[in-house]
This record gives C-alpha cells, structure tokens and sequence, in this order.
C-alpha cells in the first residue's frame, strides 16, 4: 500500500492549522510503515487529498479515472469559512456547493471530530457517504511539559517569571477571536497579552484589520513563528486563551494540553463532548465571561486543570491517529 499526500499548494498553507496537520499525516503514515509520497507522478494506490482548490478536484477525477482510490480530507466546512476573510459571509453557499463537490468525489470523507462530522453529514449530497472522525493529532514527543522552554518563552520576549502571560495563537480572521483577545488586553492591562500567527491584513475584515493595529504596552503581535516556539510559549504563559468562533478541531488547544497549560476557551459546539468546563479547561461564551474567568484564574478562585487536560492530548497522539488512517485505508482498499 502506497499513499500519495496531496495538498495544492502547500508551501502557502504550511504556516496554518491545515499545515500542521499534513505534517501529522506525515509522521502518523511512517509511524505505522505505510509507504506515502507527495509526488503525483509517483505510483500509488490511495490518494489522501487535503485541499479543495480546483486541482484537488481534478486530481480526484484523475486518480478514480486511473482505478485508484481516493480519501478526501475535510479540514473545512462552510461553518468555519463564514467567519474568515473578507467576503467570506458572501460567498459561503458557493463554498459549501464547491466542497460537497469535492468532498462527494472522494470514496470516503475524512474529518477531524464528531462535530465536523455531524455538520458534514447534514449537507445535501454528503448524506450517503461515508464518513470516519479522526483527530489531526498532536505529536507527544514534541509537545510536553518543559520548564527550560518556558524560561526561554519568557526571554525571548521580555517577560519576567512574576509576569502573568495569556497567550493566543491563529490566523488574522474574525472566529479566531482575535477582535475579543484584543479588547481582553485593553481591559486587563495587569495582565501579558502575546498572540503567535500571521495572515495578510489585507485579506482580513475590517474589524480585524483595527484589532491587529491596536497598540497596547501590554499586547505583544509575536507574528509567525515556528513550531518549537510555540511549545516553548505553551510551556511558559500562565494561560492559553482560546476564544475562537468555529473550529473543525483547533489544534492549538490540543498543544495547550499536552504543555500542561491551563486553557479558557469559547463555549461553542466543537468542543462538547471533550473539552469540559470545570474539568480539563474553563470556558466562557463571550468577552464578560472571558475577563471574568481570567480574573478569578489569576486570583486563584479557579483551580489549574492540567492534569485532566493532559489525558485529553495522548488521547489524540499521532500515534493513535496513524492506526486510524491505516484502518481507513485497508477498508478503502477492499471496496
């Protein structure tokens, strides 16, 4: 069994959560011995493709032309897309028509949680197909509790260790919560706003494009960076803010966990089911709810959970992700 790993243009999607993940399918594939490659003019028995652009589509038209199998990975749903960039509200029901039609190509879909999975199978034309929940995953060997990397975080970016740091991490759209992070930072100046990521401005909404150019001397805009700093952030901040809109998973909160690091997050439905409030994260629907939950984090009336949030991400370890993936490709396999 060989797998072609297609993603249309990966080198401009390497910097985002879609990224991430085709690296996890990476090491998920060699972690369990499945031969896999990104060539197309490789030989190959299924092809995993990743993106919904015009060549993906054709790529799966191609591949079942020439008897081979496809599995098409929905990382998006016009959910998620709503609340992005400009014009994205728009355009939405053109997207969700687009990705019914390249999801519907695939011979199985393949999505990262229930949640994504349940919006999925509620698209006309998605209703008879099958469709598996699996976890992008989070490599445990990389993502773990480090006290060093944490005092490295904080060097880097002139934090002293009495310094309370909330961190936040995505892209510069709207249901990432970066317009709420923002006013959060303008609300508790005692307190260290840092937010990892970077997207065009321009491409953002209006409100985004005023939250990214807000100066505050206690908001720090730290811009793409790579992996290990985020872990090293991870490790180092006092708190993981969360206040997404929509997510098929969010993987940054699945980091978070295996840091040990106490997360407040948005209550919205991606998360029901495996992320509770009280237990191994808090949660709050909106900015009130947020500066509160904060409040009482930093003046010890809520407890840090980490322990419970820790079985969260080996729940999701690459490893389990890539007998996953392998179960799904041997049933593709036989028909």
């Amino acid at each position: 069994m060989k797998v072609l790993l297609y993603t249309e243009m990966e080198k401009k999607v390497r910097k985002s959560g879609l990224g991430k993940a085709i690296e996890h399918q990476k090491t998920a594939l060699t972690n369990e011995g499945i031969e896999w490659t990104t060539n197309p003019e490789d030989n190959y028995d299924i092809i995993h493709i990743n993106t919904w652009f015009l060549k993906s589509y054709r790529m799966s038209k191609k591949a079942h032309k020439n008897g081979k199998k496809v599995v098409y990975h929905a990382h998006s749903t016009e959910e998620d897309y709503r609340n992005g960039f400009i014009f994205s509200k728009a355009t939405s029901k053109i997207v969700k028509w687009w990705l019914v039609k390249c999801y519907g190509s695939g011979d199985v879909i393949v999505t990262p949680t229930p949640y994504s999975k349940r919006l999925l199978e509620g698209y006309k034309g998605l209703e008879k197909k099958k469709i598996y929940a699996i976890s992008n995953g989070i490599d445990m060997t990389l993502f773990q509790k480090d006290e060093k990397a944490g005092e490295e975080f904080r060097k880097a970016y002139g934090y002293t260790k009495d310094d309370k740091v909330i961190i936040g991490v995505g892209l510069y759209i709207r249901r990432k919560g970066i317009v709420d992070f923002v006013e959060l930072a303008r609300r508790l100046p005692q307190y260290k706003f840092i937010w990892f990521g970077y997207s065009n401005p321009k491409a953002a909404t209006k409100d985004v494009r005023k939250a990214v150019n807000t100066k505050l001397p206690n908001l720090i805009w730290a811009g793409y960076v790579e992996q290990d700093m985020i872990k090293k952030a991870m490790c180092g901040a006092n708190l993981y803010l969360f206040p997404t809109l929509e997510e098929t998973e969010g993987i940054p909160i699945i980091e978070a966990c295996a840091c040990k690091q106490n997360a407040i997050i948005r209550d919205i439905p991606i998360f029901e089911g495996w992320l509770e409030d009280g237990k191994n994260v808090y949660k709050a629907k909106d900015v009130d709810a947020f500066e509160q939950k904060i409040k009482d984090f930093f003046d010890g009336k809520l407890p840090s959970l980490v322990e419970e949030a820790y079985k969260v991400a080996i729940e999701r370890d690459i490893k389990t992700v890539g007998k996953q993936l392998k179960a799904v490709y041997e049933e593709v396999l036989k028909g």
